[in-house]
């Protein structure tokens, strides 16, 4: 599979200069070109967002407003979309953060066609109540991707981008914009919301459960923002999360057996994660299973996977399974040795086997 890095390419920097190009006759195309692919594939995605931006800065007019003019008329284009958004938000994010009143409903019209989620935090930092009052209006926007912007542009903890530590210390701003919107029409911005409060959740998880509380109550689309929000807290067995969902958090459950088949793999491999269980008393049960990776200085601590829900009628056995691939991926390197895998169900681990990794 190809890295997301090769989607800011050569070719999208040539595709990108055509755009503007076309949006403005004065447009230097051959500046551009060269500005914008000298050194661009050897470096990673993020980095490669920014070279893109500052060639931008380089190619567009000085001024911001007539830099904010030429991407709002190449937003006439329908072709002006995907990945090349990613550096003309972050252009905006820099070249406009002292025009907030231009740059912000820029960067709303921006997401129409690639989120504007990561330049709209600079914003968020420099201009709050500037910021918050837009937000505050586009939690009303016919648009879904606007109002999808409202609650993934303020997640404190939004993945690849720094930290909102403002938002870490007081959510209670973000809180008041995804009151508006838990219940929206569109799963798109529901699933938002739900990640939303699982950030809150790691930092405030009283606040998050009294979010889920309310929002369980008052939903018109069942229980999947509550459910998917408060994953990191079921995860933990968090006794008010799991009672919240319907798990039986005080119901005793006992592991009858669990096996890993095989139990000797190379890296890249997969193994079959099998468990039988039995509840004293008919409950439901969130059931998942946590790994142990080696890591340079020794197993690490486990790292929770989702396996199921599952029903456990009283005094029966019932078996689950999952199969697991021990490869590696972008955030986790697999090294040889034993890997540890805990079942979990209700947040209590039940038992544990062993998994050994040998080189490919």
């Amino acid at each position: 599979m190809a890295d997301f890095k090769d989607e800011l390419s050569p070719a999208l920097a040539q595709a990108l200069g055509s755009e503007l190009q076309n949006a403005w006759t004065d447009f230097p195309l051959e500046t551009w070109s060269h500005a914008a692919t000298s050194g661009l594939e050897v470096l990673e995605l993020k980095a490669r967002a920014a070279h893109l931006a500052d060639a931008l800065a380089l190619c567009l007019p000085p001024t911001f407003p007539e830099a904010a003019a030429v991407l709002d008329r190449a937003l006439e284009s329908p072709t002006f979309t995907g990945w090349m958004i990613w550096p003309c938000g972050q252009l905006v994010a820099q070249q406009g953060i002292d025009d907030p009143d231009i740059a912000l409903p820029l960067l709303a019209r921006l997401t129409r066609r690639s989120s504007s989620e990561f330049p709209i935090r600079a914003f968020i930092a420099r201009h709050p109540e500037v910021t918050f009052r837009y937000l505050h209006q586009w939690a009303a926007h016919p648009d879904e991707h606007v109002r999808r912007l409202v609650s993934e542009g303020t997640r404190p903890r939004l993945p690849w981008a720094p930290v909102l530590r403002g938002l870490i210390t007081d959510p209670t701003p973000a809180v008041a914009l995804l009151e508006r919107l838990f219940d929206d029409e569109s799963a798109y911005v529901r699933r938002s919301v739900a990640n939303h409060l699982n950030d809150i959740s790691k930092d405030h998880p009283d606040l998050a459960l009294a979010c889920a509380e309310r929002w369980l109550a008052a939903s018109s689309h069942g229980d999947g923002v509550v459910r998917h929000g408060l994953r990191t807290l079921i995860k933990r067995g968090d006794p008010r999360a799991l009672a919240l969902l319907g798990y039986g958090h005080s119901t005793t459950v006992t592991l009858v057996d669990l096996t890993v088949s095989p139990d000797v793999i190379a890296i890249g491999d997969e193994v079959t994660l099998t468990a039988t269980l039995s509840a004293a008393d008919d409950t439901r049960a969130a059931i998942d299973y946590l790994v142990h990776y080696q890591g340079a200085r020794g197993p690490r601590p486990g790292k929770v996977f989702k396996l199921t829900s599952r029903h456990l009628p009283a005094g029966d056995q019932v078996t689950v399974t999952k199969r697991h691939r021990f490869d590696h991926v972008s955030i986790r390197t697999i090294r040889p040795g034993p890997h540890r895998v805990e079942l979990q169900v209700n947040g209590r681990v039940l038992g544990s086997v062993e998994v050994m990794i040998r080189p490919r």
